[in-house]
């Protein structure tokens, strides 16, 4: 089985959609990222009626930084309909801001093809790259 369908897997087995009160919808969307390190991650939106509420992949990253990791290798999303999709550009933005190698991460397209892009295309020239650049420094002298 490929790394893609080993997280597929992993996300739907978290994904199910449900109420949790007249406010609040969670479950509909799932994602799952395999760290650096190889340890996968998931999580479920949190959909509320406050816009409060939490994307499946920063809800994914959220349990990453719980348990000590920050850099992602790959993500997946699993759409209500069982399909694949990208994630939204509140999601892109805040992967983009962990580390300085995050234009690497990969995210996956289509799973039936593999299709795979990474962050850096669907974000391109990011805004925040010299940040990076000047914390390095900063550490350096």
């Amino acid at each position: 089985m490929s790394i893609w369908n080993e997280l597929y897997q992993a996300a739907g087995s978290v994904q199910n959609a449900r109420s949790i009160s007249p406010f609040i919808d969670a479950g509909g969307v799932a994602a799952a990222i395999l760290t650096k390190n190889g340890n996968i991650y998931v999580g479920v939106c949190i959909d509320t009626a406050s816009t409060l509420g939490m994307c499946a992949e920063r809800n994914a990253i959220a349990n990453m930084i719980t348990h000590g990791e920050s850099k992602i290798d790959k993500v997946v999303a699993v759409m209500p309909d069982g399909s694949v999709g990208s994630p939204c550009g509140a999601c892109r933005e805040f992967m983009m801001q962990l580390d300085k190698d995050s234009g690497e991460i990969e995210i996956l397209l289509d799973l039936e093809t593999q299709k795979a892009v990474q962050l850096k295309e669907l974000i391109p020239d990011w805004w925040g790259k010299d940040r990076f650049a000047e914390s390095s420094n900063k550490t350096m002298q």
